[in-house]
């Protein structure tokens, strides 16, 4: 799943440790994370959204928009 959130990381100057203590996480979960090798669960993706005070959409994109309308 394609995010934002090495970008809203650096914008905030949070390390991967230091957003993953907030969370609760690995760091090595967040770089997973960060690089598309790991979609964390809706109730981590809630916490993330969270800290960065975004709504969950604005950080994930599923990347599937065959079934946006056009």
């Amino acid at each position: 799943m394609k995010n934002k959130l090495k970008e809203l990381r650096a914008q905030h100057d949070w390390s991967q440790q230091g957003l993953a203590t907030v969370l609760g996480v690995s760091r090595q979960t967040i770089n997973s994370i960060e690089n598309g090798r790991y979609d964390p669960s809706l109730t981590l993706a809630f916490q993330i959204s969270r800290a960065f005070g975004l709504p969950i959409e604005k950080i994930f994109d599923d990347e599937d928009h065959s079934a946006d309308p056009k």
